[in-house]
């Protein structure tokens, strides 16, 4: 069957209007004794790692304005936003699923990665044996240039599409065209009533001109991207992992306490940065006079707060101090200034 809209890479890129960038925060101006000699013991390791591993969750875009998956009372329009991300909701009803999708797709593409997502794609770029793993299906990693060879999406992410044909294998990565079809424009306005969309207004596949697309991420019950899983044990397994920097999420709750355990056992270090630490999650007693530069008897460190503005505090002595700023097109982007310790 053809259809009237295919996706189309003629279509305009969705722009960047009406930008809504969070109020600069001051937590970190005035340490205390205790967390400057902890972040100074911390970067004296990160100078001494050799490999490093990333694993980020929701936390780490919380200052680019994108609400969370689940949203005020977990509902989307009236619609419990966690029966919409299963397979058997998309057969049931493509139309509204796709419309959830393309709602959450213009709030990522209104949203801009902020310094943590520069910072780790900054360090990427200087670190060979430097991975990030991201639970985050947002696209602001890919939009802050991280390399992306050094980037996998434990999660899939909005701007893949799959054909759901069982004879088509067509998949496209990092598609930022936005609305996919004219008829999915509705869904970005938020007071519009939900309207019943025919399947013909829905994406289809461009190769096979006859299956449904799909969002590219991990519904519940599927289970995560085995290329993406096997690149990270592939990581680990290939030497030590020095250190493991969780951000924006629990390093107790799993994947990322998979990922803890595994790198603790090779006898590598932990780095927390979320705007709550668990208790189970506290650092390592430090006294205050113990020198800044001792981390021997360290296995752990936490850093309670925003991580948009620790993280590139915290990397600094690596990738030099982040400036960012935004391109004619209103994209943001990070102006390197040289490295602190050249």
């Amino acid at each position: 069957m053809t259809v009237d809209h295919p996706v189309s890479r003629s279509a305009v890129p969705y722009q960047f209007d009406n930008h809504v960038f969070p109020t600069p925060s001051t937590q970190l101006e005035t340490l205390t004794p205790s967390a400057a000699a902890n972040l100074a013991s911390f970067q004296a390791y990160l100078r001494s790692s050799k490999r490093i591993l990333a694993l980020v969750g929701a936390g780490l875009s919380a200052s680019s304005g994108l609400p969370t998956f689940r949203g005020t009372g977990g509902l989307w329009r009236n619609y419990d936003a966690m029966e919409l991300a299963t397979p058997e909701a998309f057969s049931n009803d493509p139309s509204l699923v796709w419309q959830f999708y393309s709602a959450r797709r213009a709030a990522a593409l209104q949203a801009m990665p902020n310094k943590a997502h520069y910072a780790l794609a900054e360090l990427a770029k200087r670190m060979p044996d430097f991975l990030t793993l991201t639970q985050n299906v947002d696209g602001l990693s890919t939009r802050a240039n991280h390399p992306p060879n050094q980037l996998l999406h434990l999660h899939g992410s909005l701007f893949s599409l799959k054909c759901t044909s069982f004879y088509c294998d067509f998949q496209e990565d990092n598609h930022f065209t936005h609305p996919l079809t004219p008829e999915l424009a509705i869904a970005s306005e938020i007071s519009a009533p939900y309207a019943h969309i025919p399947l013909s207004g829905l994406p289809h596949c461009p190769k096979c001109h006859t299956g449904l697309l799909r969002p590219g991420v991990v519904w519940f019950g599927e289970a995560l991207p085995w290329r993406a899983v096997k690149a990270a044990d592939d990581f680990i397994s290939a030497g030590k992992v020095d250190l493991i920097l969780v951000i924006g999420t629990s390093g107790t709750v799993y994947p990322a306490a998979g990922y803890v355990d595994r790198i603790r056992m090779q006898g590598g270090k932990v780095a927390v940065f979320n705007i709550d630490i668990d208790d189970s999650e506290g650092e390592d007693d430090f006294p205050e006079m113990e020198p800044e530069r001792s981390y021997a008897n360290r296995t752990k460190w936490t850093f309670e707060g925003d991580a948009a503005e620790w993280v590139p505090v915290a990397l600094e002595p690596i990738i030099g101090p982040i400036e960012v700023q935004e391109g004619s097109d209103g994209e943001r982007f990070n102006l390197a200034v040289g490295r602190s310790d050249d």
